[in-house]
């Protein structure tokens, strides 16, 4: 198998070290000589925005998206204007660590009607793309697994993602393309060509099998079934060239020495990217 060599691709999506402080996190990357790194709002939230830049400063890192945005569908207006303030702030946040992109994680239904969610995503997309065109921010909707539909997001595909950013230009609204969401989608490659100039965002993991757990039961890169390099190539025809953050949701990563897992993710991303 060819090896991929664009180490400088190579992001570090903090949840993959959920255990890790904000601190612990970006000198673990220095370290590593991992040169990007995604940064999680609840990890920014515990020490702020000011001594979060400066750590990233100081280790010479690139922040490579704000996760998360999102979570617009809500029971009453009240609440999805709530949710909406958020989103503004987590815009501003990314803007003021030099982030281009916040992932929007879109949000469940608040009871059985999915289709009116799926309208309130639309309309907070639409309110937010202004606001955060206006601070240099791009916003990326990432489609979930469609298990994922009753917690998570009701945007479940690629196509569906795509669909929501189309009505905005490509500096201002586009998609996140998770190999652990939308591996399994006959439509995936053709999906991935119609998104050509608004990818802003490449996730890998692998899906493992059997799948232990739906939200902690991502694999490294090569422990499953996904073809990583064969939808790599994909979205660089799409014209997506920019970081690539490994991002895995699993305990035993977890409760592994985050400097082991970092080691494990170079070699993973090299040999299977």
């Amino acid at each position: 198998m060819e090896k991929f060599n664009s180490i400088e691709r190579l992001s570090f999506n903090q949840i993959t070290q959920d255990k890790w402080s904000m601190r612990e996190a970006v000198e673990g990357c220095a370290r590593a000589q991992i040169p990007w790194i995604a940064l999680w709002r609840h990890k920014l939230a515990e020490i702020g925005l000011t001594e979060t830049r400066r750590l990233v400063r100081d280790a010479g890192l690139r922040v490579s998206s704000i996760c998360r945005g999102g979570m617009f569908p809500a029971a009453t207006a009240a609440i999805r204007k709530e949710r909406l303030d958020d989103n503004r702030r987590a815009v501003e946040e990314a803007a003021e660590l030099g982030a281009e992109v916040v992932v929007l994680v879109c949000g469940p239904a608040p009871d059985r009607d999915i289709d009116s969610a799926r309208k309130w995503v639309a309309e907070g997309i639409e309110q937010l793309a202004p606001f955060a065109r206006s601070c240099g921010v791009k916003l990326g909707i990432e489609p979930l697994h469609p298990m994922f539909a009753a917690e998570r997001s009701v945007v479940v595909t690629l196509g569906q993602a795509t669909s929501l950013a189309e009505p905005f230009s490509p500096d201002q609204v586009g998609v996140i393309v998770d190999v652990f969401h939308v591996w399994w989608d006959p439509e995936l490659y053709a999906q991935i060509s119609r998104a050509s100039g608004r990818i802003l965002g490449f996730h890998v993991n692998d899906w493992i099998v059997p799948t232990p757990d739906l939200l902690m039961g991502r694999g490294m890169m090569g422990d499953g079934v996904i073809e990583l390099r064969r939808i790599r190539t994909a979205v660089e025809d799409a014209g997506y060239f920019g970081p690539i953050e490994v991002e895995i949701f699993n305990q035993a990563l977890w409760d592994q020495p985050g400097d082991e897992v970092l080691a494990l993710i170079k070699q993973r991303y090299l040999e299977h990217v």
